[in-house]
């Protein structure tokens, strides 16, 4: 795993429609089983049917939405942002977010064999050295992996991909 690039991005204000899950959700510590489902299920064919035009760079990748406070359920959001107006489809959750800067790291590496995932630990810091520092917001932290095409479905000559980290940060 390396962290290619490390940026920050202004997000509009937008709805965040996909699906909630808990920490009772993951299967082998992971949600990758959800991620299949999701598929399984044609939850982005959905999406994708009401999410219009893209409204800001790369507002049409898939999403790996998380909320953390400490001494709160974990939420795992698997979805798309979309215009704040949009309607909701019925059986999906949503949460709206204002006008916000991000964080954004690009993570590189295997996706096989699942290297890029869980850095946190790793990345915060990189953002902090970069001046990003992380910001609340609705009471918790919000940070989410973004699937951009066709940075993470394309693998390099090496087998590697990017995954987008991304961090909600002050302005």
């Amino acid at each position: 795993m390396e962290i290619k690039r490390i940026y920050k991005q202004s997000l509009p204000a937008t709805r965040f429609i996909g699906k909630k899950y808990s920490d009772d959700d993951r299967d082998d510590g992971s949600f990758g089983a959800k991620w299949g489902e999701a598929f399984e299920t044609g939850l982005f064919e959905r999406l994708e049917a009401i999410a219009g035009e893209q409204f800001f760079e790369d507002s049409g990748a898939y999403i790996g939405l998380m909320r953390h406070l400490d001494g709160e359920p974990f939420e795992y959001w698997i979805g798309m942002f979309m215009k704040p107006d949009t309607t909701v489809p019925e059986g999906l959750d949503y949460h709206d977010f204002p006008a916000a800067p991000i964080g954004v790291a690009w993570v590189y590496g295997n996706e096989s064999n699942g290297e890029l995932y869980c850095h946190e630990d790793i990345i915060c810091p990189r953002l902090a050295d970069e001046g990003l520092e992380l910001a609340i917001m609705d009471g918790a932290f919000w940070f989410f992996e973004r699937y951009q095409c066709p940075r993470f479905t394309t693998p390099d000559e090496k087998g590697n991909v990017i995954l987008d980290m991304c961090y909600f940060v002050k302005e």
